[in-house]
């Protein structure tokens, strides 16, 4: 009777351990888009934390609980994932600047402008710090530099008819456009790291330098120093 006790429970003990691998293996088994979306959010956190060159295949694939292959047959390799990440994070930032500019007055417009940026970097970190390297398939589509002058298109508008009623030339609003945004781009860099002051605060000395500036704008600008080229 004692040997046959040993063996049932020598066989429970099996059987518990076959249903343990099954429900393991039933819960990482996804359909091909979850297995995508999967390797996409592992990607872009290892890409904003290690760049493009210290990332790997084979992490991304291990993180992923798959083998090398898999990752290869959903992006073709490394650089496939890595595009993915960049054009989603593009969109997500154009799309939340172009949303934000609702209001009518350019001095509002500006402010949402620079709240819009500000909420993205600190909603999406690692998509504002995947954006901001410098990678070596980044196209000249592909960019920051690209994303940056694709928003400047939208406040160039803007700006191209505030000149106007005013009596500026509106052939420099692209040129001031691409000042204006630059401005608030490269602050956000830094305030990525710092964090200080807070985000309200930014935004308003940003728009405080930027309107005053548009404020008491020359139609004709002079060089005050001696060079003249």
């Amino acid at each position: 009777m004692g040997s046959v006790a040993i063996d049932s429970s020598s066989t429970s003990n099996k059987n518990r351990a076959a249903d343990a691998g099954a429900r393991r293996t039933r819960r990482v088994r996804m359909t091909g888009a979850e297995r995508r979306e999967q390797l996409l959010d592992i990607g872009r956190t290892l890409f904003a934390e290690r760049g493009f060159e210290g990332t790997s295949v084979e992490e991304i694939a291990a993180k992923a609980g798959v083998s090398k292959p898999v990752v290869y047959e959903h992006f073709g390799g490394k650089e496939g994932l890595y595009a993915v990440v960049v054009d989603r994070e593009m969109r997500q930032l154009l799309d939340l600047v172009t949303g934000a500019l609702t209001a009518g007055h350019p001095r509002e417009l500006l402010e949402q402008a620079a709240f819009a940026l500000l909420d993205y970097i600190e909603s999406y970190t690692d998509g504002f710090r995947i954006l901001v390297r410098d990678s070596p398939v980044a196209q000249s589509t592909g960019t920051f530099a690209s994303l940056i002058s694709d928003i400047a298109t939208q406040v160039e508008d803007i700006l191209g008819l505030e000149f106007k009623a005013r009596g500026f030339d509106p052939k420099l609003a692209p040129l001031y456009a691409q000042a204006l945004v630059g401005m608030v781009a490269l602050t956000g860099q830094w305030w990525l790291d710092v964090r200080k002051p807070k985000k309200a605060e930014v935004a308003a000395h940003l728009v405080n330098l930027a309107w005053h500036g548009l404020d008491g704008l020359e139609a004709k600008p002079r060089l005050v120093g001696h060079r003249r080229a």
